[in-house]
């Protein structure tokens, strides 16, 4: 009992400190040691964010694309080495032939992206050019991206890439008929008992959501990010969560509720080098020492949001940290791993 209240006065401290807005879910094997909300949900009305709040989640959703492209190779509708010409109607004259979907879970298919962040650094600037209003699909990127340059042959490194993602929910729509969004929240978030997530629109959100807020903190000012992303997520980013849904996501999938073992070890399994002990596999990044994987994790990060989730197997534990705002979880992660894993 002792350590679990040392946990909760290290992440009190932590998150006071950083003026931290979100919360911080611990479980270790069956025992939930931490289950702390901070911060407003809504800052003009002072509403707070409680354990159960739907956060914006950015990237950390690009594992939920995965597991649907997953459950479409399941069913054989396509495979791993499938191209993507020969799974998705649409053109892209300067596109290599080479594609597959493997290139694109693992971000090694060289296609360009329509956020680079080698050339832009700030995600808002993308929506000089096209209104964030008026992106309602995952078709509405393509003109961001459709026709310029490969990077790159595919297969030659790993360069992470939306663009990449936006393709594979693309091709779920055309080989399914059904909607991205409809078919993520029915075939993962549904089968995994998941009832307060899903893919909202901005100007819809429902009860108990958090605004995503961007501070300027020069100016002590700060505004939401309903004119910073698109106005609803989709496969590369954007779903909302709540910290116990997450949970039951780690759970569907590490117990093969979501896919069969073979699939889940191949989603699971460090396809590509990133740096260090970094590797990434189907949408999800791994760190690996001694050819032995320690850590699963997703992170995402928007205007006004930032995200981290962690599983590690030998400890039986995980993390989830969503936030409306834009840091912080990194950092309560490593007081959460500092404290746990080095005793």
């Amino acid at each position: 009992m002792n350590g679990n209240n040392e946990l909760k006065e290290i992440i009190t401290t932590i998150s006071d400190k950083l003026d931290f807005s979100g919360v911080v879910y611990v479980k270790q094997n069956e025992n939930v040691l931490s289950n702390t909300a901070f911060g407003y949900r809504d800052r003009g009305e002072k509403l707070p964010n409680t354990s159960d709040t739907r956060f914006g989640i950015a990237s950390g959703c690009k594992l939920f694309t995965a597991i649907g492209i997953c459950q479409l190779v399941e069913k054989g509708i396509v495979n791993f080495d499938t191209r993507l010409v020969d799974c998705l109607d649409i053109d892209f004259p300067n596109f290599d032939k080479k594609i597959t979907i493997h290139h694109l879970l693992t971000h090694t298919s060289g296609i360009p992206d329509y956020f680079d962040e080698e050339v832009m650094s700030d995600y808002e600037e993308l929506w000089t050019d096209y209104p964030v209003y008026q992106i309602n699909s995952l078709k509405d990127f393509l003109p961001l991206f459709q026709d310029n340059q490969m990077k790159f042959k595919p297969g030659h490194k790993f360069h992470y890439n939306n663009a990449g993602y936006i393709l594979l929910g693309l091709i779920i729509e055309e080989q399914t008929g059904r909607c991205f969004t409809e078919f993520i929240e029915s075939e993962v978030f549904h089968r995994c008992n998941m009832l307060d997530s899903g893919y909202f629109s901005l100007d819809q959100l429902p009860e108990n959501t958090a605004n995503g807020y961007i501070d300027n903190n020069e100016k002590k000012t700060w505004r939401t990010n309903i004119y910073s992303i698109p106005k609803q997520g989709g496969a590369d980013g954007g779903a909302f969560i709540t910290a116990p849904d997450m949970i039951k996501l780690w759970d569907s999938l590490f117990d093969f509720k979501l896919l069969n073992e073979e699939t889940t070890r191949e989603l699971l399994t460090p396809h590509v080098h990133v740096n260090g002990e970094v590797h990434y596999g189907y949408g999800i990044w791994l760190n690996q020492k001694n050819d032995h994987v320690y850590k699963y994790h997703v992170m995402g990060y928007d205007p006004g949001v930032s995200f981290r989730s962690s599983v590690y197997p030998q400890a039986d534990l995980k993390i989830v940290i969503p936030s409306n705002i834009e840091s912080g979880p990194f950092e309560i992660t490593k007081a959460i791993e500092g404290f746990l894993l080095n005793k």
